[in-house]
């Protein structure tokens, strides 16, 4: 459900609900003011959230002469998301508040080798344990349009399947799936502050390179859903960035190390600063090192001149993943729950 189907009623505690959590507490006036909705409408939702118990009193202000002000506060605890990712070699989640607050991290065996039975058992046991989870955030190695995985080879019993749809109708809350490295490039973003910028995340991981962009602040996905997928990126004669990394070993996991790898790498990077023009691209930290980039950064330099060049960085993939989804799951959680 969008914002513009909510009803006006949903979109007010929408704006309570998020600027209490922005603010941290506030009174009936403060928040009047704040997000310029009339003082009897704030209060009479204030009312309604506080026996609900989404909110909570905390106190008085002090006098200025005249009735003390009561000032409120969120119930961090009162919703809860959940971050997923699935890899091929593990599953990943976390258990969060409203505000960001890490209750609970675990890992376990890939569910991609079976049926997707087996992802929904494990968020079916979270939301038996934890029964205020109100938004899921589930990451996948593929390309996906609207919640459907689209392309995620080699795993097909999870292609053309409609994740979000399945899964709402299955658990009655609402979930957000996002591609891995899309999730991963908002994650680097929030963490660092970085939301208006223009990035670029590479990772060459598990199934041959990906990647997440954004521009101005916006994750882009194409008009198909299938923006960053950079495997396919020409690059020489007959190959393309994929093919150009394995070299002739086209079945084993890409290290980057050789001369070669090192020309095509550089040769994505200057595509990516002529035709993007990002600030920064970010490495896994796992995947490079200070030494390598700056052998990137110096072969670059022979396709695209050095002020265009973008700043080559590195960061903890996983940690980047993790966090986009949670940014994805929190805001799911704050303007879809009432």
């Amino acid at each position: 459900m969008t914002n513009e189907l909510k009803t006006p009623k949903e979109r007010l505690i929408y704006r309570i609900r998020a600027g209490l959590i922005m603010l941290g507490s506030a009174t009936k006036a403060e928040l009047s003011q704040r997000l310029g909705i009339s003082f009897p409408t704030i209060s009479k939702f204030i009312a309604q959230m506080e026996k609900d118990g989404e909110i909570r009193y905390s106190g008085d202000d002090d006098s200025s002469g005249g009735r003390r002000a009561r000032r409120y506060s969120y119930d961090t605890e009162y919703m809860l998301g959940l971050a997923v990712f699935v890899e091929k070699d593990e599953t990943k989640y976390s258990i969060f508040n409203c505000v960001g607050d890490i209750i609970e991290q675990g890992t376990n065996p890939s569910v991609l080798q079976e049926d997707t039975e087996l992802l929904a058992s494990l968020i079916e046991d979270l939301i038996e344990k934890y029964p205020r989870l109100r938004s899921v955030a589930i990451g996948v190695p593929g390309a996906v349009d609207n919640g459907r995985i689209i392309y995620i080879p080699p795993y097909k019993q999870y292609q053309d399947y409609d994740l979000k749809e399945e899964f709402e109708a299955r658990f009655q809350i609402p979930f957000v799936v996002e591609n891995d490295m899309n999730a991963s490039v908002l994650g680097y973003a929030s963490n660092f502050e970085l939301e208006n910028e223009s990035l670029v995340y590479l990772y060459f991981g598990q199934y041959g390179p990906g990647s997440g962009i954004m521009i101005n602040g916006d994750v882009v996905r194409g008009s198909t859903f299938f923006s960053g997928e950079i495997s396919l990126v020409p690059q020489y004669d007959s190959h393309n960035f994929l093919q150009a990394l394995q070299g002739d070993e086209p079945h084993r996991r890409i290290v980057l190390s050789g001369d070669n790898q090192i020309d095509a790498v550089a040769r994505l990077i200057a595509t990516l600063g002529a035709i993007l023009n990002p600030r920064a691209v970010i490495f896994n930290d796992d995947e490079v090192d200070e030494e390598l980039l700056a052998r990137i950064a110096e072969r670059s330099v022979a396709y695209i001149p050095q002020k265009h060049l973008p700043t080559l960085l590195m960061s903890n993939w996983r940690q980047d993943y993790l966090s986009g989804l949670q940014h994805l799951a929190l805001n799911l959680m704050i303007t879809e729950c009432c």
